[in-house]
């Protein structure tokens, strides 16, 4: 990990960040050098991906330090998760309006629960001042052949979720709107759970996949183009938490679960004869599971209601630049 000037407080934040870190047998040299020195397994190839998340776009000005870094590694992890891979190592770069040590010790308790529930080690990095920002890269591990990817999804597959649909982006619209907020919804906004043991257990047996971020059609569209099919979608199937129907109405929770970003749950498509065993993974994993449509011929996604009438969403999912 790597500092923009020769101040001592900057050197004092990285040690800060040091001290707290775990390691792993495969990290020879970790934060303290011009570069991490590491050790991928043989026979395996090596997974990287790397998102940022700004205040004001990706969370709220008053989400939590702890809750900014969990999520800002879960969103990293997440994208593993759909790839089938397992997390090893992750690098962290944090843009500060100041050096709070109190704000940087808060986001350090959640980056580094979440790294240490699922054995990542911080292995370098760089810290800098300015508008508050985060850049997280994580790297896993997958072997050659089972590594799940957009671009195999078949006709006639079955389209799947984990877990609840539309939770996240309820949140927001409570906060943006100042309304009563609830606090699992927030919760799912702010401390999402990367699908890493259902994505590993789903390599040998789905044949597309995807993680849920800028809202489910949206993602779905992607895999669709990757893999040059159409899929059709029936919103009455799609999973609601019971906090989400409390809160918000059919005709809005559809909206929410359809086009809404931050669910960080995977989609993925399999062959309807192996429904059976996606079952057995997701009891096995304690992950629950959703089957809400079908690969077809073609191409888009088609969202159908109750009634069978075709479902025009307000928007095409969370935009990065709108």
């Amino acid at each position: 990990m790597t500092q923009p000037h020769s101040d001592a407080h900057e050197f004092d934040l990285i040690e800060r960040i040091r001290r707290r870190v775990h390691s792993r047998d495969d990290v020879v040299l970790g934060i303290g050098d011009d570069s991490a020195l590491l050790k991928v397994p043989a026979g395996q190839l090596l997974v990287v991906a790397m998102d940022t998340l700004n205040a004001g776009v990706h969370f709220p000005d008053d989400t939590a330090a702890a809750d900014v870094g969990w999520k800002s590694l879960a969103v990293n992890l997440s994208d593993l998760a759909a790839m089938g891979a397992e997390p090893a190592w992750c690098t962290l770069s944090l843009s500060l309006p100041d050096g709070d040590t109190r704000w940087v010790d808060g986001f350090l308790d959640g980056f580094l629960e979440l790294a240490h529930a699922q054995d990542v080690a911080l292995v370098g990095g760089d810290t800098t001042r300015g508008p508050l920002s985060i850049s997280v890269t994580v790297h896993g591990f997958v072997a050659p052949g089972r590594a799940l990817r957009r671009d195999a999804a078949r006709v006639d597959d079955d389209v799947w979720v984990s877990g609840t649909s539309g939770d996240a982006a309820g949140a927001l619209v409570q906060w943006r709107e100042g309304t009563v907020r609830d606090a699992f919804l927030r919760s799912r906004l702010d401390r999402p759970t990367p699908r890493l043991t259902l994505g590993a257990a789903l390599a040998d047996v789905a044949n597309a996949c995807i993680d849920v971020s800028d809202g489910l059609l949206a993602d779905l569209a992607h895999v669709c183009r990757a893999s040059k099919v159409g899929a059709r979608i029936e919103l009455d199937r799609l999973p609601a938490s019971d906090a989400l129907r409390v809160a918000f109405d059919e005709a809005r929770r559809h909206a929410l679960q359809a086009t809404g970003g931050d669910d960080y749950e995977l989609c993925f498509t399999a062959s309807p004869d192996l429904r059976d065993e996606i079952e057995r993974i997701a009891l096995g994993t304690g992950t629950p599971v959703t089957r809400i449509g079908r690969i077809e011929a073609g191409e888009g996604v088609r969202a159908f209601d109750a009634r069978g009438r075709l479902w025009q969403p307000g928007r095409a999912g969370y935009q990065h630049f709108a």
